[in-house]
């Protein structure tokens, strides 16, 4: 079955490093990057379908579905789980749903080892002289996305228990910052004034708050709290209504349980809520004063204006899955959009991190982001 699973991810991967190789783009590894960033995005968003679809437990065991590396080998287990409790956790298609996640990840994981196996070679090649092939920051990449699997298994074994699967959608969020970070380094940038390395204390205290609000997002969804209050801006008619912080942040319990095994009350699903909603006026206001900082500084603005428009996206998002009770595409698109402010922080904050002199900088481009006529070069930063 081991074998089998391997094979499948192996499978998958070929697809994306096919479309690497094959590409007329003479940088293979910054091409093979910025695909596996794409993808990493792509799984964040259907680890989010997963949730919401309540799929997670779609195959209760792990890696496999029943022992098998696939629904179709495990179909006569998972039809009679079905039957036996047609509205539960496991049916054929909630089994496919999760497998298909898996599968994704999988392809990640190899996508990564190619990476690694890939800045060894170069790094070794060159002597160590070109600073663009990390080994160490592509083997971290390694570490890193074997601990978001082992949280992802911990995600089936443990149940749905809420700080695990929290946990692992945080994992695989600054996955994808450190794949960000590293496309960035791969490419040209325009250049940037000194002065925006006065961004760079207030950059890194808003990507910090980002990551924060995203866990409290998680433990909202994987809490099942979302409806917990069903107007906006108000919760439940009142600015305060009745909370218990006390069970609704206890992190080590069973899902929808209190520590003490009873069931969580209302109250604590309410509490949960009510702090994601207070502390993502935080970090907007943040957010949007660094992006209105850095929309006057050449060679930060277009990143700024992304981010701005991200933001003013997402409010949008979050009070519309509030007001039309969740919609399933609204709350999957809700998830992405986290993911994108989180991969545009990330990017501004390399921007600021070379203007104060802490990295080496690409050579500057002909033409800089501000004055609307981006060169080839600048295309290699994916609009960004």
């Amino acid at each position: 079955m081991l074998i089998q699973l391997a094979a499948t991810g192996l499978l998958v991967a070929l697809l994306p490093l096919t479309i690497v190789w094959v590409s007329s783009d003479p940088d293979k590894y910054r091409k093979l990057v910025w695909v596996t960033l794409f993808l990493t995005f792509d799984l964040i968003m259907f680890g989010a379908f997963t949730r919401l679809t309540d799929s997670g437990l779609g195959c209760p065991d792990w890696p496999g579905c029943y022992g098998q590396a696939n629904p179709l080998q495990a179909h006569a287990d998972i039809s009679a789980a079905e039957a036996a409790l047609p509205t539960g956790p496991v049916t054929v298609v909630k089994a496919w749903i999760e497998m298909l996640h898996r599968y994704l990840a999988m392809c990640i994981g190899m996508l990564i080892i190619a990476l690694m196996v890939v800045a060894w070679r170069r790094r070794w090649k060159s002597g160590g002289t070109d600073a663009r092939f990390s080994p160490a920051f592509s083997t971290v990449l390694f570490l890193f996305v074997c601990l978001q699997g082992a949280f992802g298994a911990w995600t089936v074994t443990l149940k749905l228990q809420p700080v695990i699967v929290t946990i692992h959608l945080l994992l695989g969020m600054l996955l994808l910052a450190l794949l960000t970070w590293l496309g960035a380094r791969q490419s040209s940038h325009a250049p940037v004034p000194h002065a925006a390395a006065a961004l760079r204390l207030p950059a890194a205290l808003a990507m910090a708050l980002l990551v924060v609000q995203i866990a409290l997002g998680g433990w909202v969804s994987s809490n099942y709290a979302a409806l917990a209050c069903t107007d906006f801006p108000l919760c439940q008619g009142a600015l305060l209504p009745p909370m218990d912080f006390a069970n609704g942040f206890t992190l080590w319990r069973d899902l929808g349980m209190t520590s003490k095994g009873e069931y969580l009350p209302f109250p604590a699903l309410t509490a949960i809520h009510w702090a994601h909603r207070v502390f993502a006026l935080i970090v907007i206001a943040l957010v949007v004063w660094i992006a209105l900082g850095a929309l006057k500084m050449e060679g930060l603005s277009k990143t700024a204006r992304w981010l701005l428009i991200m933001v003013v996206l997402q409010f949008a998002l979050g009070a519309a899955t509030v007001f039309l009770s969740l919609p399933l595409a609204l709350a999957v698109a809700h998830n992405g959009g986290a993911a994108l402010l989180l991969l545009l922080l990330t990017m501004l904050s390399y921007k600021i991190r070379v203007a104060a002199g802490s990295l080496t900088t690409a050579p500057p481009l002909p033409k800089g982001e501000g004055d609307g006529k981006p060169s080839l070069r600048e295309i290699h930063v994916k609009g960004l």
